[in-house]
């Protein structure tokens, strides 16, 4: 690090995490203090739409999009702006429908509503594959952007990761929700602040913004418009936008992680005013993304660093150009570290908060007699505790299983596609029943598996995914002398599947190829299509109707209903119903 940080650096990355640290003894002490369940998991129920729509933005634009991003337009065109389609939908459709919903129940974790719609085993059920996919998830959320930049950089890979955990463990434990949002809003302008930074610094080199995107048209890394309509083909105009719709209403419609946030928010007026200026977030780190992925093929279009061997996988390829084209300028090449690490300490403190609170409200409170909100505090507390030590072990676990990790990466979607199912199946369809709802989501959930493991084997053919060519015809001269790029041997975790000694048959190639976007898709229609059918095959129904103070939106009382009588069925409309 001597050979690429300077004094500055250092203070720029240190100064990051140390603000983070401070926000939670902040937020630990204001306002009286997190004393009650209520403050420690939901602020309250007292945040306005602006720091939640920054929050909402940062969560899941984690390091993944720093250092992923940019590589995808590098490799494959800057089709995925499309995706900018695709968040505007999810917004419409979350505020509109998904949103009301939880807001007008008040509850905590949106799994109560499993339980309010059908029974307390789907609730378990969905809480159990949230929780074990969010524990995946985070320790891959700290290691992988930790070994990229190890790699590159000469970062020191185990302190950052032990840094990264102690921060988000720190601060979350605590100043709880409110000090996860406010350092969510400051790690969201450090990661436009450091993607700035390669986007000028790219300009300033290349000559401009309009040599950049003339040098892009000429690679070919401009081509938006592809509408086939197979979805065997990895982006096209309608794998993003349909397939991103269903990815990202997974995300934003139903997961803990962002529900949690639009919760919090004082009013459903300003839940919904979060969601829509949340959007104008994602669509500006989207352009900085695609922009500096513009700008990393302007750069290496003549000689392209991995396949020329100067370093051992995509994914290091930003954190390379920021190295090469940054290290004259004092601070800005911490500054870029800073930006993948906030992206990290976002997607972290936003997992080990929404694991606390499901873990709370529907594991440990269930089962405690009239419990005090100090004592559910203290749970919550010693939860978020947990699970922030938890993710380092995850972390150091993720160092062992090499290649294994892609397979735990897609498992991310796997089950965000039938955990959607389930939810739309109780919103939108009157009679769907617990027990068709459950074995939906299993079917659902297993088909979902089986196509995204198997891709993993059987990875799709580059006539499917359509990469863009890169050239090496340039490289005789390196014009980073900072450090030794050969030193850092490739590790598994970087690396794709090693296929040449499976075999593949034209089901494989067919099946397995089916676009990433649309596994979340398949994984919704199918929980829905199988639930449909179950509840209309095992008969009655049973809905649980929720009794609401029109005047105020509070509930006030809860029975079950089975309206198998026409008569029944014209006295539910009175009342607000978990739709």
């Amino acid at each position: 690090m001597s050979d690429t940080f300077s004094a500055w650096d250092y203070v720029v990355f240190w100064g990051v995490q140390l603000l983070s640290a401070a926000l939670g003894v902040y937020y630990a002490f204001a306002d009286g203090g997190r004393s009650t369940e209520a403050d420690f998991l939901m602020a309250r129920r007292g945040l306005t739409a602006a720091p939640v729509s920054l929050s909402l933005a940062a969560s899941f634009m984690s390091a993944v999009t720093v250092l992923g991003t940019p590589v995808e337009v590098y490799r494959f065109g800057a089709a995925f702006l499309l995706f900018g389609v695709a968040y505007a939908l999810v917004v419409i459709i979350t505020s509109e429908i998904y949103m009301p919903v939880f807001y007008r129940l008040g509850v905590t974790s949106t799994f109560e509503y499993l339980e309010l719609r059908f029974n307390k085993q789907v609730r378990l059920v969905g809480t159990v594959l949230f929780i074990v996919q969010t524990i995946l998830y985070i320790g891959i959320g700290i290691y992988a952007p930790a070994l990229a930049l190890n790699q590159v950089t000469g970062f020191e890979l185990w302190g950052s990761v032990v840094t990264t955990g102690i921060v988000c463990t720190f601060y979350c434990s605590l100043g709880g929700l409110k000090a996860v949002v406010w350092t969510d809003v400051i790690n969201t302008f450090i990661m436009v602040a450091g993607f700035s930074s390669i986007i000028i610094q790219t300009s300033n080199l290349q000559g401009g913004l309009k040599t950049i995107v003339r040098h892009a048209e000429e690679g070919g890394r401009l081509r938006f418009w592809d509408f086939n309509p197979s979805p065997l083909q990895r982006h096209t105009f309608w794998t993003i936008t349909i397939g991103g719709t269903f990815t990202w209403t997974g995300i934003y419609g139903v997961n803990q992680f962002q529900v949690q946030r639009y919760l919090a928010c004082k009013t459903r007026f300003q839940a919904k005013l979060a969601l829509y200026l949340n959007l104008l977030g994602l669509w500006v780190i989207l352009t900085c993304a695609v922009l500096c992925g513009l700008g990393l093929y302007s750069m290496y279009r003549n000689c392209d660093p991995w396949t020329s061997h100067k370093v051992s996988a995509p994914d290091q390829l930003m954190p390379y150009l920021a190295v090469e084209i940054l290290s004259d300028s004092p601070g800005l090449p911490g500054l870029f570290v800073a930006c993948a690490y906030s992206g990290t300490l976002s997607t972290v403190s936003s997992s080990i908060s929404a694991l606390a609170a499901v873990t709370v409200e529907d594991l440990i409170k269930p089962h405690l007699n009239s419990p005090s909100q100090k004592t559910l505090s203290l749970f919550s507390k010693g939860t978020s505790l947990f699970y922030g030590i938890l993710c380092i072990g995850m972390a150091a676990l993720a160092s062992l299983m090499g290649g294994l990790l892609q397979a735990v990466l897609s498992i991310f979607g796997m089950i965000g596609g039938p955990l959607l199912g389930l939810f739309t199946l109780g919103i939108l369809n009157p009679f769907a029943n617990s027990l068709g709802s459950f074995i939906g989501l299993i079917v659902g959930f297993t088909i979902s598996m089986w196509i995204g493991i198997g891709a993993q084997f059987y990875p799709p053919p580059p006539e499917r995914t359509l990469p863009l060519p890169l050239s090496v015809a340039n490289c005789t001269v390196t014009r980073n002398t900072h450090l030794d790029w050969t030193k850092f041997p490739e590790h598994p975790f970087l690396r794709p599947w090693k296929t040449s000694d499976l075999k593949r048959t034209p089901v494989v190639d067919n099946l397995y190829s089916i676009s990433y976007l649309y596994l979340s898709a398949l994984g919704t229609l199918i929980t829905v299509f199988v639930g449909t059918v179950f509840s209309l095959l095992t008969g009655t129904y049973s809905l649980n109707v929720i009794l609401i103070d029109m005047s105020n939106g509070n509930l006030f009382s809860l029975k079950r209903l089975q309206p198998r009588t026409k008569v029944e069925r014209e006295l539910v409309h009175d009342f607000f119903v978990c739709r």
